[in-house]
């Protein structure tokens, strides 16, 4: 909204469910032009009655003293993203540092199997869950997406099993 004539034409949709660790309750948001937010309002009157009244107050408890815990979880993920993402490295994986997810996506392309073969396979050999990157269509064959949405210990003895598996199919 920072170009000229784009503030009154810009809508801001977002929701709580990573910042304040709200996922499931499906609560959102949208600000933006008095116009823009009573058409919005005619068609989502019609999609959805509300959103309940707990997840509303939770959302509210976010927004007025949430912001240290956010802060802390923040921290927190982006030690594990610096854990996860070295210890592919470590294994000799490509893996670009995420900056909005807690996902990362390591390229597997040079072990010779489909990502859909090595997450079987690795499940089968070490049970570790993984993500193939085909999941996501045709530009994520090669690719595997690993969460870093747990503690650093399991973090740490998932990237064991699968440094272990990786170093069984070289």
């Amino acid at each position: 909204a920072s170009l000229p004539g784009m503030y009154e034409r810009t809508v801001v949709i977002s929701g709580f469910s990573k910042a304040f660790a709200m996922t499931g309750w499906r609560l959102g948001y949208a600000c933006g032009p008095a116009e823009l937010m009573e058409a919005m309002k005619k068609i989502h009157q019609y999609v959805i009655m509300c959103a309940p009244t707990m997840s509303q107050w939770a959302a509210v408890e976010g927004l007025e003293n949430g912001w240290p815990h956010v802060r802390k979880m923040v921290a927190e993920y982006d030690e594990r993203r610096k854990v996860i993402v070295q210890g592919f490295r470590d294994m000799g994986l490509s893996c670009f540092e995420p900056k909005g997810a807690f996902y990362c996506f390591p390229r597997i392309s040079d072990l010779g199997i489909s990502s859909d073969e090595f997450c079987t396979r690795v499940l089968e050999a070490e049970s570790v869950a993984v993500v193939p990157g085909s999941a996501f269509g045709d530009s994520g064959e090669g690719f595997i997406r690993a969460s870093y949405a747990s503690s650093i210990e399991d973090i740490q003895e998932a990237l064991r099993r699968i440094g272990r598996f990786v170093d069984s199919i070289r």
